[in-house]
């Protein structure tokens, strides 16, 4: 007598190919570190001016824990673990995104030209900036915490202004709360660094900041 075959296998394979569609799946969340900027902070663009100014940021420098897409999020009470959620992303490499949004927070303060990926004259002097990320905590319900050193040169000049920024932000429970307190971090440091131009192109004996 022929024996019924079970449906066991079909059953399992099935389960198996569910469980490796679920793996294979796109993060659901991704989020972006840029912001708007306010018509208040805004500067006039001084391009078709007698003194166009131009911007140029370097690859930012950030921990290496930090230097990916995923979101990576602290734990409350101190805790000395973290979670990288694969699941809420930035839309771009964390060091790449924060380096786009403040690329654009800055030029938008100063009406500056960014010429980071090209588009400027050999002739044309620039302001070249470059950032290091001491530290970018954040920990949900609770705070974003960063710390910024960044260094200002123009390239007709062989001064250099070294600058450093602490900035906070209390964030409510959920993720989408944390990438916000992130984007008004964020918008601090560019606002600062804007700030540090302007302050270099006003005093050109300065060598420090004095935010």
């Amino acid at each position: 007598m022929k024996k019924k075959k079970q449906p066991f296998p079909l059953v399992a394979a099935a389960a198996a190919l569910l469980f490796l569609a679920g793996c294979a799946s796109k993060p659901d969340n991704y989020y972006t570190l840029a912001s708007p900027v306010a018509a208040a902070d805004a500067a006039p663009s001084t391009l078709g001016t007698a003194a166009p100014l131009y911007i140029e940021l370097a690859p930012v420098a950030v921990p290496e824990r930090l230097a990916r897409p995923q979101m990576v999020v602290g734990r409350q009470n101190g805790s000395v673990q973290v979670d990288v959620l694969e699941q809420h992303r930035w839309a771009a490499s964390f060091e790449n995104e924060l380096q786009d949004a403040l690329a654009v927070g800055i030029a938008a303060r100063l009406g500056a030209l960014d010429v980071t990926k090209g588009g400027r004259q050999p002739s044309q002097p620039v302001w070249r900036i470059a950032v290091q990320v001491r530290q970018f905590d954040a920990v949900d319900g609770g705070r974003v915490d960063a710390g910024f050193n960044w260094t200002l040169r123009r390239s007709d000049e062989t001064r250099t202004m070294v600058c450093q920024l602490n900035v906070g932000e209390a964030v409510a429970g959920g993720i989408d709360a944390l990438a916000q307190g992130a984007q008004r971090v964020t918008a601090a440091a560019a606002t600062a660094i804007a700030r540090s131009v302007s302050a270099a192109r006003a005093n050109p004996a300065a060598t420090a900041c004095t935010l």
